[in-house]
């Protein structure tokens, strides 16, 4: 196994381009000299935000997702819009989704969302001390906003009624956050 594994791009070619993504097909140069192709998936990259009203209790919202044919239980989530700080993203995606404002903002994690095909990265954040604002959805979003308890969300993860990855990491890295600071 060579030391250097990275792969160079010989030829690029762009099939398709969307509304959220971009889709390019790419000739590489592998570590022993062999050539591959490779599908790539571009995204302008998210963010997903764990929303508590208190120490104990979160606040997700429900909504359908097409892919998988039924209704998720998420964490706030949205795209990065062009030339937008991810922060600055965050909070909008709060405002939109649930119609909060955050006083504390903390960055949980990033994480890319599947690296073998797409160069998404998700950034997640825990949002404290919020207070009512505005709710303005995108014309195009359905979402219902649920209330539950910290504990009864890790328990929707064993329990698979949570089946979201970014919701996943986001609870699970919350509940480590809170573990070590005191609220």
């Amino acid at each position: 196994m060579p030391s250097d594994m990275t792969e160079t791009v010989l030829a690029s070619e762009r099939i398709y381009e969307g509304r959220i993504i971009r889709v390019r097909r790419d000739t590489v140069r592998l570590p022993n000299g062999q050539e591959s192709r490779r599908e790539v998936v571009e995204h302008s990259g998210a963010v997903a935000v764990l929303a508590m009203s208190d120490p104990q209790t979160v606040l997700l919202v429900r909504q359908f997702r097409l892919p998988t044919g039924g209704q998720l239980l998420e964490v706030v989530a949205g795209g990065v819009e062009a030339g937008e700080a991810i922060e600055e993203c965050a909070r909008r995606e709060l405002q939109e989704e649930i119609g909060k404002q955050a006083g504390t903002l903390i960055p949980l994690y990033s994480a890319y969302v599947a690296p073998g095909y797409c160069t998404e990265m998700i950034y997640g954040f825990l949002a404290l001390e919020l207070s009512d604002s505005r709710l303005t959805h995108d014309e195009d979003e359905f979402v219902e906003t649920v209330e539950m308890s910290l504990d009864a969300a890790l328990t929707a993860i064993e329990s698979g009624d949570i089946r979201d990855a970014k919701t996943i990491a986001c609870l699970t890295m919350a509940e480590r956050w809170l573990r070590n600071h005191v609220l």
